[in-house]
């Protein structure tokens, strides 16, 4: 998608009107069944009762309101795909895949049919690249932002070297779980680490073998990039190993209250990335609570707001609800149709008095979304476990990751798609 004139504007506007009457469609491609449902559900119930209390608190957005789609992936790609095509007809302004692997086989499809994909801090990091993948954006940071991150924050631990030291990664065995290697191999070679590679098959009950395999190993930090019952699982075998939990680092999706309290007091200290601050202490929460919760409409049972994972579904809701809100301001109309959606995507922009006004004050960092980038400024914290309290507390700051690395890294696999795939530069 080319960079917005009036004229295109214009065109959009007359080419795909809908009827006013139509409420906002939003599938939620979700999975509250299966081995990954104890994430899938929290996520889910975050979007839902965000956009309930949209809808309660402000009569939708710009007079719309809004309707939620929902289909039952179970986290499987087939289901997802069958999820897509059963719903994309329906008015869907966009697709949350929750799936990495969903995400991959969505991409031509949504792009052909002018449909954007949020794939939040997920999915093909490339994607970040707007100039190749015009309807997919990745905001606030992607995985390979992730990754760098978190070695920083190693290096940090170690008085600013690696040098000589040896990281593993246990990572889920999927095209989510891999989406980091090439990044850590890039930064091993940086920094001096040997990387170890300890694959963990579907669904990630099964993990003595990985375990045995770290105890041998004697890395000096492990990373997981997991999912579902496999952090669960991961956590309390390292602690089985008495593996030190404050060299154990997670991805921001094996972060979650559900990973740690199975392993109890043995979990204290875990690391993990963050996108955001935990906590109920921010305003959206109290109007969820007045809006939602107490006029008994939560879309779960109530008892996972301010968990991780629910502030995530939350966050990602307030993206979707900022991104209307600018489509219609670009095109002068409040029944915006998906093309306008990407529009409104592409064009986001949310600083630190925004996100006051819309209660989530020192929550998460600003936003700034455009043509060329659509994975957002790439930022993260580190939060760590107190299991005494049962709390995540951040203990960094918001940094950025090694720009020179992983922008390197999008450009040469994004320009690798665009070469196969004859796409030209969608941004000039």
């Amino acid at each position: 998608m080319k960079k917005l004139t009036i004229a295109a504007i214009a065109a959009s506007m007359m080419a795909t009107a809908i009827p006013a009457s139509a409420d906002l469609a939003i599938p939620l491609l979700s999975y509250r069944t299966g081995p990954y449902a104890p994430n899938g559900i929290p996520y889910a119930d975050g979007v839902e009762d965000y956009i309930s209390m949209i809808n309660a608190r402000d009569g939708g957005v710009g007079g719309e309101m809004l309707k939620i789609l929902p289909c039952e992936t179970a986290y499987n790609t087939t289901k997802g795909v069958e999820c897509y095509e059963a719903t994309k007809g329906e008015g869907a302004l966009v697709y949350f895949p929750l799936s990495t692997g969903i995400t991959y086989q969505l991409i031509p499809k949504a792009t052909a049919d002018n449909i954007p994909i949020h794939s939040m801090g997920y999915g093909r990091t490339s994607a970040a690249n707007g100039k190749v993948f015009s309807h997919v954006f990745n905001f606030p940071g992607t995985y390979w932002d992730a990754a760098s991150i978190i070695v920083k924050h190693m290096m940090d631990v170690e008085n600013g070297s690696l040098e000589g030291k040896k990281i593993a990664l246990v990572y889920h065995n999927s095209a989510y779980g891999k989406e980091p290697i090439r990044t850590l191999q890039e930064l091993s070679a940086k920094h001096g680490f040997e990387l170890v590679l300890l694959p963990v098959d579907h669904p990630g009950q099964e993990q003595k073998s990985t375990w045995l395999q770290v105890r041998k190993e004697k890395p000096d930090f492990v990373t997981m990039w997991g999912w579902g019952v496999m952090n669960q699982v991961a956590i309390s075998e390292a602690a089985s190993i008495r593996y030190p939990m404050d060299r154990f680092i997670g991805v921001w999706w094996s972060a979650s209250e559900n990973d740690v309290l199975p392993a109890g007091d043995k979990s204290h200290g875990y690391k993990a990335i963050a996108m955001n601050r935990p906590g109920t202490d921010f305003g959206v929460y109290r109007d969820i609570q007045k809006h939602v919760l107490d006029a008994g409409n939560a879309a779960g049972a109530g008892d996972q707001v301010g968990s991780v994972l629910y502030s995530r579904g939350v966050l990602n809701a307030a993206y979707l609800v900022e991104s209307i809100r600018t489509a219609q301001k670009i095109h002068g109309v409040a029944d915006i149709t998906p093309g306008m959606m990407r529009d409104g995507m592409e064009n986001l922009k949310i600083n630190q008095a925004r996100w006051t006004e819309m209660g989530f004050e020192n929550f998460t960092s600003e936003i700034n979304v455009s043509c060329e980038n659509h994975g957002g400024p790439g930022l993260g914290a580190i939060q760590q476990w107190d299991a005494n309290s049962g709390t995540w507390s951040l203990i960094t700051d918001f940094v950025g990751s090694d720009r020179a690395v992983v922008d390197a890294l999008i450009e040469e696999d994004s320009s690798a798609y665009a070469a196969e795939n004859n796409i030209a530069d969608q941004c000039s």
